[in-house]
């Protein structure tokens, strides 16, 4: 049993983990959770674990009262992040563990044409009403030594040669589907994976090397098997922040895009709207539509297919405009869809795909755009001293937050 944590009060946040081990006697080893409250809230579960786990809650938020707690927990239990005057286990968020899982399954055992778009929403939206997730599409757990992170499923061997921009070396089509790919794998994750979100340092923007810390040689303490160690070694005990500041290489446009979609959250505040509605979810064309508080964001995944007077719903009526597009020049993409067209997107009236509004667009394979009211949008935003390249937000936003 393993249960460890951190608190640091100058951000006021506390990290606890392997909470699953602790809340049952069987330690969640050999026991699939479905989700039946019998497997929660029987013999199985260890009350003393459980009660323990709301007195550490109690006393941090009586301590910091602006503390912010997140636990992990692999089997989903009930009430975890509801307070422990209702009789939860008191956390403010729990991590949605099962996406970052989701993507690497996706990622290894999945052609292109053959993603299930209705899957993936379900595995990201897959959570209890009003107990609060932390949405993340990969961790520490891929950028160790020994897995992959999301950038080297998707370009593997390709990063170490052709990673560097038009200007500066040789191109290819593997690189161009990764940075692609790993924008749209980021945002959707962000748009639909919980309350909140969380990157591991580096993986913004696509950090070709894993992590191993230094290791000597050891024993499995179960098996007796031989592990090798790396001699000690600091060489990849590191992160290589240099990349992303480099103007010749590739890396800056995933970077770019990171820091455009986060700055989208302090504007309009969607990760943590209410109102969330996936309106469409379609297999044969690999479109996702996602309307998460007052913007609509449109996923075509489809590798090769791209869709002109495209109709997606919303709920709100009025005038649209591109706030964020994947296919901007500066985020590596080809400008098919662009602020800079500064076009207009009028609602029609009606039902469609559920929604009592609708307006056709323009969806090029492999990007997601956003689609903001038009007067919260300014396509020259990015030119002032203030901007964000790429994004296309009218001042603060309706709903800047620091």
């Amino acid at each position: 049993m393993l249960v460890g944590g951190w608190m640091n009060t100058n951000l006021m946040a506390t990290d606890l983990t392997g909470f699953t081990s602790m809340m049952y006697h069987h330690h969640g080893l050999q026991t699939t959770f479905t989700g039946n409250y019998d497997e929660y809230f029987g013999m199985s579960t260890d009350v003393e674990a459980v009660v323990y786990l709301m007195l550490v809650n109690n006393v941090l938020h009586d301590l910091f009262p602006t503390a912010v707690t997140v636990g992990e927990d692999v089997s989903g239990m009930p009430s975890f992040c509801r307070p422990w005057q209702e009789g939860g286990v008191g956390f403010d968020y729990r991590l949605n563990m099962a996406i970052a899982d989701k993507w690497i399954d996706t990622l290894r055992e999945v052609d292109d044409y053959s993603w299930n778009m209705g899957n993936l929403c379900h595995t990201m939206t897959n959570r209890r009403y009003a107990e609060a997730c932390v949405g993340y599409a990969e961790s520490h757990d891929q950028a160790l030594v020994g897995d992959k992170t999301i950038a080297f499923w998707l370009m593997d061997k390709d990063m170490y040669d052709f990673m560097a921009t038009p200007e500066h070396g040789p191109q290819s089509p593997v690189v161009d589907r990764g940075i692609a790919l790993h924008k749209m794998i980021r945002l959707i994750t962000m748009t639909l994976g919980g309350d909140s979100y969380l990157n591991f340092m580096g993986n913004e923007f696509g950090h070709p090397e894993w992590i191993d810390f230094p290791r000597d040689d050891t024993y499995d303490p179960s098996t007796g098997a031989f592990v090798p160690g790396n001699g000690g070694s600091l060489e990849k005990c590191r992160r290589r922040w240099d990349l992303a500041d480099s103007q010749n290489l590739r890396y800056k446009e995933m970077n770019a895009f990171d820091r455009a979609m986060q700055h989208l959250d302090k504007a309009f505040g969607f990760v943590g709207a209410p109102h969330t509605w996936v309106s469409r979810k379609d297999e044969g064309d690999k479109v996702i539509v996602v309307e998460r508080g007052d913007l609509v964001f449109v996923f075509n995944f489809h590798p090769t297919n791209s869709y002109t007077d495209y109709r997606v719903g919303a709920y709100k009526a009025g005038t649209y405009k591109v706030a964020l597009s994947s296919d901007e020049h500066v985020f590596g993409g080809w400008s098919n869809v662009t602020k800079n067209s500064n076009v207009e997107f009028h609602t029609i009236e009606g039902d469609y795909d559920g929604r009592p509004q609708s307006f056709n667009v323009y969806a090029p394979c492999r990007t997601v755009v956003v689609y903001a009211p038009s007067e919260w949008v300014d396509s020259d935003a990015d030119k002032t001293v203030t901007g964000i390249p790429g994004l296309a937000v009218k001042g603060r936003g309706p709903y800047f937050s620091v």
